[in-house]
């Protein structure tokens, strides 16, 4: 299970701010505030910052290099920032893209990347013609990029596959499709693993924390295995270590318990 902290994003206005401003010690708590609280891997995401985002993503990279000894996430749909931000990352162990996706020149774009730094990938399932609809439209997507990457040379253990998740408030199937495309994925592609950005489905809606919540419980009892998500809500990290413990992903609950005693939940 891989807990993937989404805050350094620049869509956050907190985070956009500290970019303008060149505010290197706030970019350096809140991901050494990540980790603490048990991020596996510190997300890194500047694609708002388009006239100059492969210089600001090195900028961050090496804060978040700085503060935390975690691997890193890099977050670009641009190849160029995508490089910048891997080339500084990869002496902080594997790295992660996020993400590539079955649309052909996001596909030949990234792909070079994964393999020159060996990294572990987010694979959206998402192809030319859009989003998929349905759970069999995401599986489909989800054969080819599978069979095409793993033909390429990356390993079914690094591949994360992303469902897309909808929010709930432009379409009451957006929850539903997902638990049904991850029960269709787990069976087919038992090694590979499943991600999502949890928030997503909240998008639009007031009291967002309770539906990523309820969200978090239904998609790890579908077999979901890796989390984009906010580490620092405490309320939401309880309902992960007890459902790793309830699905018996938690021996002795080991975890849970640890997690407690260091605050970590509530």
């Amino acid at each position: 299970m891989l807990i993937v902290g989404e805050l350094i994003n620049t869509s956050r206005k907190a985070i956009k701010e500290a970019v303008e401003k060149r505010d290197a010690a706030y970019i350096r708590e809140i991901a050494s505030q990540q980790a603490a609280a048990g991020a596996h891997y510190i997300d890194v995401n500047c694609g708002t910052m388009v006239g100059n985002e492969p210089e600001i993503m090195q900028w961050l990279v090496q804060l978040v290099k700085e503060a935390v000894d975690r691997p890193l996430c890099i977050d670009s749909p641009s190849a160029q920032a995508l490089e910048a931000g891997l080339a500084l990352a990869v002496d902080k162990g594997q790295p992660m893209v996020n993400s590539i996706s079955a649309e052909k020149e996001r596909y030949e774009s990234v792909l070079p990347l994964v393999l020159k730094y060996r990294a572990k990938v987010v694979a959206l399932l998402m192809d030319d013609s859009g989003m998929p609809d349905t759970a069999e439209q995401r599986l489909d997507v989800a054969r080819r990029l599978v069979t095409d990457l793993t033909a390429a040379g990356v390993p079914m253990e690094d591949i994360y596959i992303d469902p897309l998740v909808k929010p709930v408030s432009t379409s009451d199937g957006a929850g539903l499709e997902v638990l049904e495309s991850l029960r269709l994925i787990r069976r087919e592609f038992p090694a590979v693993h499943t991600i999502c950005g949890l928030s997503n489905v909240s998008y639009g809606l007031p009291s967002r924390a309770v539906l990523n919540q309820a969200f978090l419980i239904q998609t790890m009892t579908a077999g979901m295995d890796s989390y984009i998500l906010d580490p620092l809500d405490k309320k939401l990290m309880g309902f992960y270590y007890a459902s790793r413990a309830l699905l018996g992903q938690d021996e002795y609950c080991s975890d849970y318990l640890a997690a407690y005693r260091a605050g970590l939940y509530s």
